[in-house]
C-alpha cells in the first residue's frame, strides 16, 4: 500500500513533509500533494500555480498530476518543485487550488481509491494549520484551511501532523503548544543523505531550521521574519485527528460552510474571516518589485558575510544562529546561489557553517566547524 500526504501549506513543506514521513516509520512508498505556491523571491507572479502552469506534468498515473524531474514552469514563473521531485524519497504531485475546495476534495479521494490507501496525513511545518485568524502574525492561512476542509469533504480518515511549531514564524511556538496534544515526537537525530542534499539548495527557511532543530541546535536564529527560537520542541512532531484541526481553524470551518468554486472564491471567504487576503497581499509586495543579484564573486560576497556577520552579532546579542536565506536576500542576491554559498562556507568560513544554519559565535572565522553534512548527524 502507497501511503497518501499532503503538505498543506505550499512552498518547503513537502520537505518538512517527507521528514515526518520518514519519521512515523512509514512505507517507503508514498505520494506526497502539494501546492505550487513558492514565495515571491522565487517565483515573481503572486499566487499558487495551476496545472496549466507547468508542462511535463504526468497526468496518466494518478487522479493527481505528478510532478517530474521534466516538469517544467512556464515563464515567467518559476518553482522549486521539478528539482524537488528528483530527490525526495517520496513521488510528488500537485494539488490546485483553483479547482475549489470540492474540487479539491474529489481529487484527494480519488488519489486515495488509485493507491488502495483508507488514510490521508496532512503536514504543516510551523503549525499555523491550527491558527484561530487573531494571531497578530499570521500570514498565509488560506491553503492550510482548504487542505483540512478538502479532506473533511473527501471523507478519507485524515491524521494532521503539525512539526516545527513556530518555524514558519507565523504562531508563536508557546501559542501553539496549548493546541497540541501530549509532548509530540521526535524526527530522529540522523538527517537522511536525500534531506542533506535538498537543504543545500532548497530556500525553505521553515525546513531547514526544522533538521536544525531535531539535529540539536538550540538557541534564538535570525530569519527574514526576525528571531525564532530553537527549542527542545522544535524538532517534534504531534499528531491529531482532523475533527481537532477544524475546532481550531476557523476558515476551514467557513470554507465547508461555503464551498467556495475557486481560489478567488475561497479568498473572499478569507478576506470576510479573517480580514485579510493573503493572495492580494502578495500581489501587492510583488508589484513592488525588487532586484536581486545572480552572480557570486568570491571576495566580494565573503567580505560582504563577515560585515553583515559582525553587523548581526553586534545588533542581536542573544542570537547564535542565521539562515543561509537570510544573509543571502540581506546581502541582495538571488536565491538560486544558495548552493554556490554553500560550496563557499564549506571552504572558506568553515567556522561560520553550522549546516543547515549559519554560526553567529564570535569566533574566527577559518576555526572548526561545529557539525558536519550529509552521511553524519544533522
Amino acid at each position: 500500500m502507497t501511503e497518501l500526504f499532503i503538505a498543506a501549506g505550499g512552498g518547503g513543506d513537502p520537505v518538512g513533509t517527507a521528514l515526518v514521513h520518514a519519521s512515523l516509520g512509514a512505507g517507503a512508498d508514498a505520494v506526497v500533494l502539494t501546492y505550487g505556491w513558492e514565495r515571491p523571491s522565487v517565483d515573481p507572479v503572486p499566487g499558487p500555480f495551476a496545472a496549466h502552469d507547468f508542462t511535463g506534468l504526468d497526468h496518466d498515473s494518478l487522479p493527481v498530476a505528478l510532478v517530474t524531474t521534466g516538469t517544467r514552469p512556464v515563464a515567467p514563473r518559476a518553482s522549486t518543485l521539478p528539482r524537488l521531485a528528483g530527490h525526495l524519497p517520496t513521488r510528488l504531485a500537485l494539488l490546485d487550488p483553483h479547482e475549489g475546495v470540492e474540487g479539491l476534495a474529489d481529487r484527494i479521494a480519488r488519489t486515495a481509491r488509485a493507491l488502495g490507501t483508507d488514510r490521508v496525513h496532512v503536514v504543516d511545518v510551523g503549525g499555523d494549520v491550527l491558527a484561530h485568524g487573531d494571531e497578530p502574525t499570521l500570514a498565509s492561512p488560506l491553503l492550510d484551511a482548504l487542505a483540512l476542509a478538502a479532506c473533511h469533504l473527501a471523507g478519507v480518515r485524515t491524521t494532521v501532523h503539525v512539526t516545527g511549531p513556530g518555524l514558519d514564524g507565523e504562531v508563536p511556538e508557546e501559542t501553539l503548544l496549548g493546541r497540541l496534544p501530549g509532548a509530540g515526537s521526535g524526527l530522529g537525530p540522523t538527517l537522511p543523505p536525500w534531506a542533506a542534499d535538498v537543504l543545500r539548495w532548497h530556500p525553505s527557511e521553515a525546513s531547514t531550521l526544522l533538521a536544525a532543530a531535531a539535529a540539536g541546535l538550540r538557541g534564538p536564529c535570525l530569519t527574514r521574519s526576525g528571531a525564532l527560537p530553537l527549542t527542545d520542541r522544535s524538532g517534534r512532531v504531534w499528531s491529531l485527528p482532523l475533527s481537532r484541526a477544524l475546532e481550531h481553524n476557523r476558515l476551514a470551518r467557513g470554507l465547508l460552510s461555503t464551498r467556495p468554486a475557486t481560489l478567488a472564491d475561497a479568498e473572499e471567504v478569507s478576506l470576510e474571516l479573517y480580514g485579510f487576503n493573503e493572495v492580494a497581499r502578495e500581489r501587492r509586495r510583488t508589484a513592488r518589485g525588487h532586484v536581486t543579484r545572480d552572480h557570486i564573486d568570491r571576495g566580494t560576497f565573503l567580505s560582504e558575510l563577515d560585515a553583515w556577520l559582525q553587523v548581526q552579532r553586534a545588533g542581536n546579542p542573544g542570537a547564535r544562529y542565521a539562515s543561509v536565506r537570510c544573509a543571502i536576500e540581506s546581502l541582495g542576491y538571488d536565491w538560486r546561489v544558495t548552493e554556490h554559498v554553500r560550496d563557499l562556507l564549506a571552504r572558506h568560513r568553515p567556522g561560520v557553517d553550522t549546516f543547515p544554519l549559519l554560526s553567529l559565535l564570535d569566533r574566527l572565522a577559518d576555526g572548526p566547524a561545529e557539525r558536519g553534512h550529509a552521511g553524519v548527524p544533522y
